[in-house]
């Protein structure tokens, strides 16, 4: 803690912001670190055997005492002050009931999505020698997702593991198919046009393996001919897959337009608004958010989550849909999983899933120093009172919180259905 002092428990006030000196399972609060609220808590801090606590000064709202006051034995044996432990004993134990839960979800849908991202990484390197077989385990896998989606009557949205280094093309193309795929169902598109918009997804950027390997990889800016090359790679998408007679046209639009915009000023070939199918606009609405969150080339910085909604919103108008824009915000929330935040209890956290019908209450991992990470406490905002304050770049983060929260390189999402 910043500017901190280790004091008498016998001096606590209200509005004190206290650190206790003991392990998370050994003490009744939620967090170890708070904000007093109440007298009572400071009579459950005495209670625990500690002489002395650590204060932020920072965050108080009033300062501690300078002068110790002794307890009376009225305040030590106060049967309401037992009834709360007891009520917070038993809120806590349910809290950490709620938070194996909330585990299960994320790792149920993080199973689900390495499970995706293996057919997707399978499917894309039959591409060259068996694009028949590869297309069919495409639908096949897009139907599976397209499946789970329509069944889930309460979606959440969680935030996936990060990536290997090398599998950036399968992640992105995953997460862009995944995310259109989420839009068009909050769009009520058909079943068809779901999977259409989700096959095309799926394979929008595989011209990029027709590309000269340095082009891809290359750290400073492309040159203009590189840049008009790389522009290509839409139609080499469409030269991969244009062997696959069957192939919807709905989703071959995707794979050729994606980097289209609605004032003509796209490439690769200047198309404007009605010759642009409505598949083609919402991907290229999605593919233009995941971009800006992990750029392409090495010299642009990567947006958070967060930010990039923001730039999207304030810069896509008269180039992307703005209702497809609008949905995903929507979907998304104010602070999509990924986002590093503040709280209104002064902790850093990590948003990890957000609810779709509770889009301002997201879940989040919150920094504990006294929790062991591997069970750092996540939270539902809505249960726990609290607020967002603000949302920040990980890089601001002091060192030690940000190896606790590990904010993600590589932004993914995959969906699950709540459980009860």
């Amino acid at each position: 803690m910043g500017n901190s002092r280790f004091i008498s428990v016998q001096q606590l006030q209200v509005g004190n912001y206290v650190r206790l000196p003991v392990a998370w399972k050994d003490h009744p609060f939620l967090f170890s670190s708070f904000r007093i609220k109440q007298q009572a808590q400071i009579e459950l801090i005495k209670k625990l055997g500690i002489d002395a606590v650590y204060v932020d000064i920072d965050k108080c709202d009033v300062q501690p005492l300078e002068q110790p006051t002794e307890s009376t034995a009225a305040e030590a044996d106060n049967p309401e002050i037992a009834q709360l432990q007891q009520q917070m004993e038993h809120n806590k134990t349910e809290r950490i009931e709620v938070l194996r839960k909330m585990r299960r979800d994320l790792d149920k849908a993080e199973e689900s999505f390495d499970r995706s991202l293996a057919r997707m990484r399978n499917l894309i390197n039959k591409l060259r020698s068996r694009p028949l077989n590869a297309v069919q385990e495409a639908q096949e896998l897009i139907a599976d997702i397209t499946e789970e989606l329509l069944a889930s009557s309460s979606l959440v949205l969680h935030l996936m593991s990060d990536q290997k280094k090398d599998d950036g093309i399968y992640y992105h193309s995953l997460n862009v198919a995944v995310l259109a795929m989420l839009v068009a169902k909050e769009l009520e598109w058909s079943r068809q046009d779901i999977e259409s918009i989700g096959l095309g997804a799926l394979f929008h950027d595989v011209g990029k393996l027709k590309l000269p390997s340095q082009i891809l990889r290359k750290q400073e800016a492309l040159t203009q001919p590189e840049q008009n090359l790389l522009n290509q790679h839409p139609i080499l998408g469409k030269e991969f897959i244009k062997l696959v007679s069957e192939f919807p046209e709905p989703a071959m639009e995707v794979i050729l337009n994606h980097h289209e915009y609605l004032d003509g000023t796209g490439t690769p070939k200047g198309l404007k608004a009605d010759e642009i199918s409505r598949q083609a606009q919402l991907a290229a609405a999605i593919n233009q958010y995941d971009v800006l969150c992990h750029p392409t080339m090495a010299n642009t910085p990567a947006r958070t989550p967060y930010a990039a909604l923001g730039y999207l919103y304030k810069y896509s108008k008269g180039k992307l849909n703005q209702e497809y824009v609008g949905k995903m915000i929507k979907l998304l929330g104010i602070y999509p999983p990924g986002s590093v935040v503040e709280l209104s209890s002064g902790q850093f956290g990590l948003v990890m899933s957000v609810n779709l019908s509770k889009l301002l209450l997201p879940r989040i991992l919150v920094y504990d120093p006294m929790v062991p990470k591997d069970q750092a406490p996540i939270i539902d905002l809505e249960t726990e009172g609290l607020q967002i304050t603000r949302c920040i770049q990980p890089n601001a983060l002091p060192e030690k919180i940000y190896k606790y929260l590990n904010p993600r390189e590589r932004i993914s999402y995959y969906f699950g259905n709540e459980t009860s």
